[in-house]
């Protein structure tokens, strides 16, 4: 089955039996991956993992994040990533830790010829930053995080639907609506264009629900409560 999507899906983790089976899932078209998902699954050498990944995929995109905070540092770590392999994506976040922007290391990076992902991305300002820095001859990626904005209790949908329209003229750039917290956000992701969503596997798994019978969905929900209460021995 090929992916059916009008919107590219990515992986989103750092479990490599996980991104091995996900790499054999035909509706999955690349990686990412993040140093707090790397901590999470107890990596503890970054490039011995990457390059271990890189052994198993190696014709879809995955993104590796820089995790230096110094700028000239930041260019050093993202060209020797970029060396891994063609498929490479490296991971640059909008600004550091101070908030300083980014801007030119995304701009002599790409310029030479490197693939980035600009993360960490969540305001209009930001997004034109990251596509005016991204040399339109190269492939790239920016990552606004909906799903974070979303928590703010703010909307996505009015900021990722104007970075469409923003990075539309430019052949090369591809935008990523990051940090999903639901289905729901596919399908809006789909309907205004964008390029591209990461999905973590619990959310892949939950792909099953899409456009389920909600009635039978409710009787499976109340199935579900009563085989717990059962199984766990409750009494009143």
């Amino acid at each position: 089955m090929k992916n059916k999507f009008n919107i590219k899906i990515f992986a989103d983790g750092a479990n490599l039996d996980e991104m091995i089976k996900q790499n054999e899932n035909p509706i999955i078209s690349g990686f990412t991956t993040n140093p707090t998902l790397l901590r999470k699954s107890g990596v503890k050498n970054y490039e011995e993992f990457a390059k271990e990944v890189l052994k198993h995929i190696k014709d879809k995109p995955i993104s590796f994040e820089v995790f230096a905070d110094d700028l000239d540092e930041m260019e050093r770590q993202a060209r020797k990533i970029a060396s891994w392999g063609d498929n490479v994506f490296v991971k640059i976040p909008i600004t550091n830790t101070k908030g300083e922007t980014t801007k030119k290391v995304i701009e002599r990076l790409s310029e030479d010829g490197v693939k980035i992902n600009v993360t960490a991305v969540m305001t209009l300002h930001q997004i034109a930053t990251a596509s005016n820095a991204l040399w339109d001859r190269v492939p790239g990626i920016i990552s606004v995080f909906a799903g974070r904005i979303a928590d703010t209790q703010v909307d996505p949908l009015p900021i990722m639907t104007s970075a469409v329209q923003y990075i539309r003229p430019f052949k090369n750039q591809e935008l990523l609506w990051a940090s999903p917290r639901e289905i729901l956000n596919l399908a809006q992701a789909e309907r205004i264009g964008v390029h591209i969503i990461t999905m973590t596997s619990d959310l892949i798994k939950k792909m099953s629900l899409r456009y389920k019978n909600l009635t039978e969905y409710s009787l499976d929900t109340v199935k579900m409560f009563y085989d717990d209460a059962k199984t766990s021995g409750y009494t009143l």
